[in-house]
């Protein structure tokens, strides 16, 4: 029933076979499988060395690497400990345990269910704690921050981004180490993590002291964002779309006279001919080498969009089918319907990885683009069947989940390899590990109104937990009517806290828009819809002259952005951490929900309603200074602040 072997403990009963063992510090990995062997991929973890861990036999086993261990009963119920206090079990009701519940449901913690044509589903359940709060998982369009009591789908969608890592106030953190779509409860009377199609279970455990020292051991396994670009850190300009060169050139031009240094300048979609040709349309950007060297100038660096999306009319389209390079349905001919009829290239296929970029290097890094915008990478489907599509590691409820970190792999390897240093991409989506192919993760297509910032406040805040440290959002929101009342209000304050987010980013589709396309044609650069403009100035004077305040902060905490990025790198902190990550024996941060803090030194209080003037801040012991006026206050204590429309309250540690 119980045996030693490579240094696991193993179980097996009933056609189930488990095997738990040392992974990284304070970890422990379970894997079960109702098959004759464990499936042979590592997914998240792979690359992780096994530990060495003390593991007692008898009638019960346990298992134990440094501050948590894991002891298994003779039917096979695991239950987690840190240092002595149990802080996980599973969750079990049936007759064959003596508990003080039904064992009439006959319901198990690790239930296989065999599929039509092979493999399983898997349901995983877990004993739910009242007074548990729940942070991480990536990022959900939801307000609340706590997920205690949420059901989260494990599925890739625009502006949904599952990372399935969860950080619980009872000292551990959880990873889900597997790329099938499925979904999470993290309910009141029991957790149930759920896969549609799986070889196996296989999750990994952390138990320690703070927060910090869980986050420190999960990166160190799943990888950590590369040293982010100081080139990079002050302001990024995109609109929805720039159409020609001589456009781009132009805002760069402003930009330069007006005196406001311009990091990044973003040109969107069809700036190319068809979706998958990977290159320019040379009718309205007929010498990019040009118009990046004049950029470059400036001190502004050129990114450029690449969809996943292949017209069937592309010039790529024959070649990439015939070596399998594309994503398969397995009902219909099509995946993609906008503005053509459209594949997706595989990113889970190495020689497809392979293809695109050889395809984007020829075409814009040879030029000097050395930033991509790797949009609809989740992959975005016209209908998200996730049981019609088929990856080359396997079908996309089996794998999918996968796929936003291979596509930024693909970027990542292929800058690397070309030499280049300071990696940075924007990409849509991602899944655990994407942090360490540079990937800066945005919100998505969003809605431009208060309802979104706050969740877009708790999003950001998740993905940091989830382990990805650089996140933005589209200013203001994606979808807005910049014509409508609050439009003003609402962007100065959207503006305000991208100060202190880890990028600093405008865009959106600013309507309402009637700009006639630049021609006729059905494809190519000039066909395709603009949205108004979305510069700094754009807004009137007013708007202009605060925003262009809080350009100048930005760049005055330069030093500090440093400092907190390269930290990111160095153990996996967030940017943007909750009140609780460095608080942590207080429990009122365990509570903040609407307050962080960038970097260990300042508390950022956002206003994230309209109409609001003052707000209340809850300052940890210590003291701390309101960075606006230099007023002191004692912490341990809640505040009532001023918060004009033209300042966000921030205070700085003392």
């Amino acid at each position: 029933m119980f045996y030693e072997k490579d240094g696991m403990l193993v179980f097996s009963r009933k056609g189930e076979t488990m095997r738990i063992y040392a992974q990284g510090k304070n970890g422990l990995r379970v894997q079960a499988t109702a098959d004759a062997a464990f499936c042979g991929c590592d997914w998240a973890l792979e690359g992780a060395a096994k530990g060495k861990a003390k593991i007692t036999l008898g009638e019960s086993a346990e298992i134990v690497n440094g501050k948590i261990s894991a002891r298994v009963d003779r039917l096979g119920k695991v239950r987690f400990y840190r240092e002595g206090e149990c802080i996980l079990e599973e969750y079990y009701r049936c007759y064959e345990y003596d508990m003080p519940h039904t064992p009439s449901l006959r319901v198990v913690a690790r239930e296989f269910k065999g599929n039509v044509g092979g493999g399983h589903s898997l349901t995983l359940r877990f004993e739910s704690r009242d007074g548990e709060k729940i942070f991480g998982m990536g990022q959900y369009q939801q307000p609340y921050f706590d997920l205690k009591g949420c059901t989260l789908e494990l599925a890739q969608r625009n502006s949904q981004v599952s990372v399935p890592f969860a950080l619980s106030s009872l000292g551990y953190g959880f990873l889900w180490n597997n790329p099938a779509v499925g979904s999470v409860t993290f309910g009141k009377n029991v957790t149930e993590w759920k896969a549609a199609s799986t070889d196996g279970c296989d999750y990994w455990i952390t138990a320690d002291d703070t927060p910090k020292a869980i986050m420190e051991n999960y990166t160190a396994l799943v990888g950590r964002a590369p040293e982010f670009p100081e080139n990079a850190m002050g302001l990024w300009q995109c609109k929805l779309r720039y159409r020609t060169q001589e456009e781009v050139l132009e805002v760069a031009r402003e930009y330069h006279r007006r005196g406001i240094p311009l990091d990044v300048i973003v040109i969107d979609f069809f700036h190319w001919t068809r979706q998958g040709d990977w290159k320019f349309d040379k009718k309205y950007w007929p010498d990019p080498a040009a118009m990046v060297k004049e950029l470059h100038s400036y001190g502004t660096r050129c990114m450029v969009s690449i969809w996943p999306t292949v017209d069937k009319k592309s010039e790529n389209f024959a070649e990439m089918s015939e070596e399998g390079l594309l994503i398969r349905p397995e009902r219909g001919s099509q995946c993609f319907d906008f503005l053509g009829d459209s594949m997706i290239y595989d990113a889970t296929h190495p020689a497809a990885r392979a293809y695109i970029w050889k395809k984007c290097k020829e075409n814009y890094h040879d030029d000097g683009i050395d930033m991509f915008w790797l949009d609809e990478a989740e992959p975005e489907y016209t209908v998200y069947d996730f049981d019609n599509y088929r990856y080359h590691l396997g079908p996309d409820l089996k794998v999918g989940n996968i796929y936003p970190r291979c596509h930024a792999q693909a970027f990542y390897e292929g800058q690397t390899a070309a030499g280049q240093k300071d990696i940075c991409n924007l990409l849509r989506c991602a899944w655990v590990g994407s942090q360490k192919y540079a990937a800066v993760v945005w919100s998505g297509d969003i809605l431009g109104n208060f309802e979104s910032l706050r969740d877009q406040f708790a999003a950001g805040l998740n993905m940091g937990i989830a382990g990805i440290p650089w996140w933005t959002t589209d200013i203001g929101g994606f979808f807005v009517n910049v014509k409508e009342e609050g439009h003003k209000e609402l962007l100065l304050r959207w503006f305000e806290w991208a100060v202190f987010c880890p990028v600093l980013r405008m865009h959106g589709d600013k309507g309402p828009s009637d700009i006639p396309p630049l021609d006729e044609r059905e494809y190519g650069g000039g066909f395709c819809h603009t949205g108004l403009p979305n510069e700094l100035w754009s807004y009137g004077e007013e708007v202009y002259e605060v925003l262009k305040k809080f350009v100048a902060l930005r760049l005055a905490m330069k030093p500090y952005i440093k400092e907190v990025m390269r930290e990111a790198s160095e153990n996996g902190s967030p940017v943007m951490r909750p009140m609780f990550y460095e608080f942590p024996e207080e429990s009122a941060c365990w509570d903040a929900a609407d307050q962080y803090m960038f970097g260990s030194r300042y508390l950022v209080a956002p206003v994230l309603y309209a109409g609001m003037r003052e707000r209340r801040v809850y300052l940890p012991a210590g003291k701390w200074k309101d960075i606006r006026d230099g007023k002191e206050f004692a912490g341990g204590a809640f505040v009532t602040v001023s918060a004009p429309l033209d300042e966000i309250p921030v205070f700085e540690k003392l």
